[in-house]
């Protein structure tokens, strides 16, 4: 499946903004969702995931309460809200596509081709 994300961009601290990533297969459904970010010089890491149905969702304690992943399975899209954005969410963002929940990278076989989001302080 091939995943095309979009939405980034420079915001200031405190402001939001929404990602999308759309897919282009049918079979959208059949996968687990996931969003990663990877900063200048560190590991990518863990951001949401959701799960097949959209009736599950996952984050870490660090973006947690900010940000809101959701899926529209007939738009093939998912979506990444980010609120409440701070400087240290800086980062190239990733969606993917996997077969199971999964909180590393490895657990995704489909990957988008990045979108930058820079939060100015």
């Amino acid at each position: 499946v091939q995943l095309q994300a979009s939405g980034g961009g420079l915001v200031q601290a405190g402001g939001s903004l929404r990602l999308s990533c759309a897919a282009s297969e049918r079979t959208f459904s059949m996968y687990v969702m996931g969003w990663f970010r990877q900063a200048t010089g560190k590991e990518r890491e863990f951001v949401a995931a959701i799960s097949r149905s959209g009736g599950s969702t996952y984050y870490p304690d660090s973006v947690k309460g900010r940000f809101t992943i959701s899926r529209d399975n007939v738009k093939n899209t998912v979506y990444l809200q980010m609120n409440s954005l701070k400087p240290e969410d800086t980062a190239v963002y990733y969606c993917a596509a996997g077969p199971v929940i999964g909180y590393s990278d490895v657990d995704y076989h489909y990957w988008g081709q990045g979108t930058q989001v820079t939060v100015s302080s």
